[in-house]
């Protein structure tokens, strides 16, 4: 597997978005259900990157868990934030879309869960392949979110696909 180093522009992003005050900036403006549900950006880098998402009145279920598209929103953007960076300072620009989606919930999220995905380098690749052939290109990401005790609680697959923008 090739190794990557951030560019610039993917460096300033990830700083940035790393910042509490510029992710809760971001979620406000961009991804609004996110910043009412309270998700966080712990980690990104070009290993892996963590969300968070609190145990709360606004994202609980009657079943006194953590209702699953609020588990899905932080789960997609543990596996967004790294497309997110691998994209940044790319010419032509890249545009990405979920293209697929499974999941998998074991156990109730009781309590504060995180999610980390750990094949962040996929997304480099996808793209790295997208830019190389001028073809779209895909990647299936993987997100594992736990309790603080270990306990896993859901299991997404995310597909992204990667198109080439013409100039």
């Amino acid at each position: 597997m090739k190794e990557y180093q951030l560019n610039k522009s993917q460096e300033k992003f990830r700083k940035k978005m790393l910042r509490p005050i510029f992710f809760r900036f971001f979620t406000f403006t961009q991804v609004p259900a996110g910043w009412i549900a309270g998700m966080r950006l712990r980690k990104l880098d070009i290993e892996s990157c963590q969300t968070t998402l609190p145990f709360k009145f606004l994202n609980k279920n009657p079943f006194k868990s953590i209702y699953f598209a609020v588990q899905s929103m932080a789960a997609e953007l543990s596996t967004a934030a790294p497309a997110l960076l691998a994209i940044q300072g790319i010419k032509p620009s890249i545009a990405f879309i979920i293209v697929d989606l499974e999941a998998k919930f074991p156990k109730k999220a009781t309590s504060k869960v995180t999610f980390t995905c750990e094949n962040v380098k996929d997304a480099f690749e996808a793209i790295g392949k997208c830019i190389h052939t001028r073809e779209p290109a895909v990647a299936k990401m993987k997100t594992v979110g736990r309790l603080s005790d270990g306990t896993i609680v859901s299991e997404f697959y995310f597909t992204w696909s990667f198109k080439q923008r013409s100039k």
